[in-house]
């Protein structure tokens, strides 16, 4: 039966100590690469390509334990990468969940071996459309095959092979990452012990579908997207800065934008296609930083691994695939997320028949997983709790 839990959180800066706890960091990490192919046993992908080599790079927090039962598996969201916690180099921002990973803290590292990998056709070391094709020794771009969620959930369970890991404790993930946790879920249930999906539901809504169309057509129309062939060391800059923007703006809400920029201005310019407002401005920088680290390319697969998310695809009705999932789940809802909306994220967990609801109240839309600190790592602590 689906529990219900919805809290009232208090004071900011105590919710925050108290999910820190007196737990420090994990360091200095370094980023490692495994191989997770052979000629023997290739990667054979659901839409019917294949792919003889995939090298993934992860990152690990904390030791596996004798029994080898005490990893948690983190998958991260769409324009992630393996670098959750930690610092690569002095002087780094951390990794994307820092404040909930290490000592002390939420995944707690003196228990938990905690496994973080960017997804296959990712951009961040693991194979993917902007790596070298062997055949070739030119980047794949849009030679590299179609794969999805499902598949990105194949490699991560050969990694974790790789790694002597046979049962997970939890897999754990938002936004795209929470399609990953829901998949290994349905995939794996005899691998997982305990589930928890943050903000995103059973199935990719045509409203998130319509959204990463639109960022799509931003990139494939910029014209130095060539086709996908734009040469190595540059992107469609305008493209994907755009297909940032839309991002965005759904990744936020409408009380966040206001609180944050209103109707502020950074000129008084009185030119049409000028930068007048501080959302413009803003828009812009996150598109420039986006194109700095991302690949143009790879957005678009991901996104479209993103739409064909449906857990009862080839598998029956939804509701009967939902009640197979009968390990101890947590599912996240935001209260201002437009993206995936609360309500589509609440009919998940009702259709779970050991998970119980949690909400994060944040006025921050979608991102709130990555903002509301606090939060998230009470949930989490409670919950990883209960898992044996």
């Amino acid at each position: 039966m689906t529990t219900l839990v919805h809290e009232t959180w208090g004071d900011h800066a105590a919710l925050l100590a108290r999910s820190q706890d007196h737990g420090g960091g994990v360091g200095t990490v370094r980023p490692r690469v495994a191989t997770v192919t052979t000629p023997e046993r290739p990667l054979r992908l659901e839409y019917g390509g294949v792919l003889t080599e995939v090298c993934v790079t992860f990152e690990t927090y904390g030791e596996l334990n004798a029994a080898k039962d005490n990893t948690v598996l983190l998958c991260h969201a769409l324009t992630g990468s393996a670098h959750a916690a930690g610092v690569q180099h002095k002087g780094e921002v951390p990794g994307w969940w820092d404040p909930l990973i290490g000592p002390g803290k939420p995944i707690d590292t003196r228990e938990h071996f905690v496994v973080c990998a960017n997804v296959l056709g990712g951009c961040y070391g693991t194979t993917g459309p902007s790596s070298p094709n062997p055949a070739t020794g030119e980047p794949y771009r849009l030679t590299f095959p179609r794969y999805t969620i499902r598949d990105i959930v194949r490699v991560q369970a050969r990694l974790l092979d790789i790694l002597g890991v046979d049962s997970v404790r939890a897999v754990v993930g938002g936004s795209m990452g929470g399609m990953q946790a829901l998949e290994w879920a349905t995939t794996h249930p005899e691998r997982v012990r305990g589930l928890v999906s943050i903000a995103v539901g059973a199935r990719h809504s045509a409203w998130a579908i319509g959204l990463n169309e639109v960022a799509r057509r931003a990139i494939t129309s910029d014209p130095t997207w060539q086709g996908g062939g734009y040469p190595p060391g540059t992107q469609p800059e305008a493209g994907l800065g755009l297909a940032r923007a839309v991002a965005m703006l759904s990744y936020r809400s409408v009380d966040s934008l206001e609180a944050k920029f209103g109707r502020e201005r950074v000129s008084a310019s009185r030119d049409l296609l000028g930068r007048s407002f501080e959302i413009e401005s803003y828009l812009d920088y996150q598109g420039v930083k986006l194109v700095k680290r991302f690949d143009a390319n790879t957005y678009l697969y991901l996104t479209k691994a993103m739409d064909d998310h449906d857990l009862a695809e080839g598998r029956g009705r939804l509701r009967d695939v939902l009640k197979k999932i009968t390990m101890p789940s947590l599912v996240v809802g935001i209260s201002s997320d437009v993206l995936y909306p609360e309500a589509e994220v609440r009919a998940l967990a009702e259709g779970l028949p050991n998970a119980e609801y949690a909400r994060i109240g944040s006025p921050h839309g979608h991102d709130a997983f990555l903002i509301e600190f606090p939060q998230v790592a009470a949930r989490l602590r409670r919950f990883l709790s209960r898992v044996e």
